[in-house]
């Protein structure tokens, strides 16, 4: 005979057990769910999962020029003639009382103004004020619209880059390229949607991280592809000495049988990425090596850019990432590793303004003239500026205030937007946020921010996280 208490324990025991698994199926439940809706990026052509609201969008593509380091906005951009006659002086504390400042930090006693190291001029008919260290730029200051009051949260490199890069300072988070692809999808079939090049010069280089154009939680075919600035873009675009396309394809269809089999068992979207990349690998090795056939290029685009192609210069970069966008690749990126300016930045200024002035302003000029600025957004900048204050002969990280431009794609030509106070410490009019600038880009494309989400752990991501705006001010 069993005690009635213990009958009692074996009921309520039944009872708890019977809810954990009725909570436990309901869990799986969703789960499931959630990974069904993952499972739906097929590697079939994907054409995004959002639809541009009714009007037209403004652009097809991005190419962002990154000025990796901090390029000081004080000696590019932003013109103190308040700073000059502070030259030397004790930075007021007024400025910098509880900021955040990075080496310079504590040192609120000994910090001296550093007067603007290159003299200003205004260039074209906007009357556009770029330093001299720019002339090419300066070139084509009718064409591009310069934000002086840009700011960020994060003041070491890395930090910064990811943030500009994903809406965040966590690693981990999709890139805005990858962003891009996702939402719309690429309009190439034989290039990656999303491709990055990099090239060096002028100052300390600091270093890249390959996560800075990941996909990050978003399947893995949305991330960037880096191309090699010298040689093959890519290694082994080429088959080795025995193997012919026949060869070559016949390896391929085996190898993608193999994996729609284990896709019909898994559902993994990972595979499916898989397949559509080697899919990919097969139409690149017809289409990279013209991609980079620059001898198609005649001598006076080649005199203009300043380069022969091929030479891993950042001009060379600026030729192939028009040659890309011709090609239909959403978002290019170039990084340019130079502006980093602790010390000697009169001089470091000036050589690393040399690698990129004539190329960022061939690629303006090419791509106006060939009718493709006009769906084209073009960024240039960097992730932080340098403080007024002098850090020995040069300048620390900042992020309260510094600059950047935009052109084509919708944005007012020979406009200047925003305004730091006379010192060029902080933004102080009409201030923009890394944030916002993402809203921007989206918003040209016809994506309104807060609705390109991916649904990851239990919470809607976008690029913009929680913030952003649509600066409208400077939209044309």
């Amino acid at each position: 005979m069993i005690h009635p208490l213990s009958s009692h324990l074996c009921r309520r025991t039944f009872l708890r057990a019977g809810s954990y698994g009725i909570g436990a199926a309901a869990l799986g439940a969703m789960m499931q769910k959630e990974g069904q809706a993952e499972a739906t990026i097929d590697a079939s052509d994907w054409s995004g999962v959002y639809q541009p609201r009714a009007a037209t969008p403004r652009i097809k593509r991005v190419i962002h020029l990154c000025m990796a380091g901090g390029p000081s906005h004080l000696e590019t951009l932003d013109h103190k003639p308040k700073l000059a006659e502070m030259d030397g002086k004790p930075m007021p504390k007024s400025y910098t009382q509880g900021k955040q400042i990075a080496q310079l930090q504590g040192q609120a006693d000994r910090l001296k103004c550093l007067a603007p190291q290159h003299a200003f001029k205004r260039y074209g008919a906007s009357g556009q004020s770029i330093s001299t260290v720019l002339p090419k730029i300066g070139s084509i200051a009718d064409d591009i619209c310069i934000i002086r009051s840009l700011q960020t949260d994060q003041i070491n490199h890395d930090p910064a880059h990811t943030l500009f890069n994903t809406g965040t300072a966590i690693p981990g988070r999709p890139s805005m390229g990858s962003w891009l692809l996702y939402g719309l999808g690429s309009e190439c079939n034989d290039l990656p949607g999303y491709v990055v090049l990099t090239s060096v010069g002028g100052g300390q280089s600091q270093p890249i991280a390959a996560r800075q154009w990941h996909s990050g939680f978003l399947p893995s075919r949305f991330q960037g592809v880096e191309f090699r600035s010298q040689g093959d873009p890519v290694l082994y675009v080429n088959n080795p000495p025995g193997v012919d396309v026949k060869s070559q394809r016949e390896v391929i269809d085996a190898v993608q049988s193999l994996n729609r089999i284990g896709n019909q068992s898994y559902n993994d979207p990972e595979i499916n990425t898989r397949i559509a990349q080697y899919e990919l690998a097969f139409k690149m090795q017809m289409s990279t090596p013209e991609l980079m056939d620059i001898s198609q290029e005649p001598q006076h685009i080649l005199d203009m850019y300043g380069t022969k192609g091929g030479d891993g210069s950042f001009a060379s970069n600026c030729l192939l990432a028009r040659r890309l966008a011709e090609r239909g690749v959403r978002f290019i990126q170039l990084y340019h590793r130079g502006w980093d300016h602790h010390g000697g930045i009169k001089n470091g200024a000036k050589v690393t303004a040399g690698f990129v002035d004539q190329g960022t302003a061939a690629l303006v000029r090419d791509l106006k003239q060939r009718g493709m600025l006009d769906d084209t957004l073009i960024i240039w900048g960097g992730e932080f500026g340098r403080t007024p204050m002098a850090q020995g002969s040069g300048r620390d990280h900042h992020i309260m205030g510094f600059s950047c431009w935009l052109a084509g794609g919708g944005i007012k030509p020979g406009f200047s937007w925003g305004a730091t106070d006379e010192l060029g410490y902080e933004a102080v009019e009409n201030k923009v946020h890394v944030h916002d600038l993402h809203a921007t880009m989206l918003h040209q494309f016809g994506i309104d921010h807060q609705r390109l989400t991916y649904r990851f752990q239990g919470r809607d991501f976008r690029l913009t996280d929680v913030s952003g705006r649509v600066v409208k001010e400077i939209l044309a």
